[in-house]
């Protein structure tokens, strides 16, 4: 009986669970292709048989009427996650390589307070951090621009690429870096020729990591931006007024999280063969 009852629970729980994750994409998806008559008649969920469809809602984030322009809000959010991403992965990588190969010391401080560190920088809340990056921004004239906030968000991503890609290179055997220096590599070359091409499937997860939060970033850019960069989350956040029109806001939300859903399902392959290969080392 137990040995019934025990794959009964579990499915229950996992399509439970599905649906807890799934009903909110569900729910924005219909009422995107909703208009105002179909949204305030009630609950109504089964296109062409409970309402009609309608691009109402997603014509307004392209400028239509009663809606907001997103696309250069998105080109604004692309750039500023793919260029601090990008610098993160690469400053994080170094430093990671080197808090897992070599020994640091200065008085009690060691590498593991090193790695603590970075990570504790997540941990403080932002409300902490965006008083002194408004006046450093201030005192750089930065405030208000990309090159601004891509610097903002290189300082919030670099602790998550180094926590990350400290806890894989120390699961890269020592042996490999030998090897490179006995074929004559110095220490960068050895990283870049022999470490790197060995760690696709943490840089993979780390610049993962890295999208999401510089993409979903809100608070920092609502804080340091004013009039001349808006970012895709502070469009979408400007939708929601007293009366909220949920088809605009519901496509708005839709176009902001697709990007990410594509970018999983894009590196999904590569963090497979990754597994794969780290088998064989």
């Amino acid at each position: 009986m137990r040995s019934r009852l025990y794959p009964m629970f579990k499915y229950t729980v996992i399509a439970l669970w599905a649906c807890f994750v799934a009903g909110p994409f569900f729910w924005a998806m219909t009422t995107s292709f909703k208009n105002a008559n179909a949204v305030q008649g009630g609950p109504t969920y089964l296109p062409w048989a409970q309402y009609e469809p309608t691009l109402t809602g997603w014509r307004n984030i392209f400028g239509g009427a009663g809606g907001v322009d997103v696309i250069d809000p998105f080109l604004n959010s692309a750039i500023v996650t793919l260029a601090a991403s990008a610098i993160s992965l690469a400053l994080g990588s170094l430093a990671a390589y080197a808090l897992s190969r070599y020994r640091f010391r200065l008085g009690f401080i060691k590498n593991g307070d090193i790695v603590f560190f970075f990570v504790s920088q997540r941990i403080m809340p932002p409300v902490v951090l965006v008083i002194p990056f408004f006046y450093l921004l201030q005192w750089g004239g930065l405030l208000d621009t990309i090159p601004g906030l891509v610097i903002v968000t290189i300082a919030l991503l670099l602790p998550i690429a180094v926590w990350v890609m400290v806890d894989f290179f120390n699961g890269i055997p020592r042996e490999i870096d030998e090897m490179a220096m006995l074929d004559g590599c110095g220490p960068f070359q050895t990283f870049v020729r022999a470490i790197l091409p060995n760690s696709l499937p943490g840089l993979t997860v780390a610049a993962m990591f890295c999208a999401v939060f510089g993409w979903n970033d809100f608070f920092f850019a609502f804080r340091l931006t004013f009039t001349e960069v808006q970012t895709l989350p502070q469009a979408v956040v400007a939708l929601n007024s007293s009366i909220p029109p949920w088809w605009t806001l519901s496509a708005a939300a839709l176009f902001g999280v697709t990007p990410l859903i594509l970018l999983a399902i894009w590196v999904e392959r590569y963090l497979s063969k990754g597994n794969l290969s780290g088998a064989v080392r």
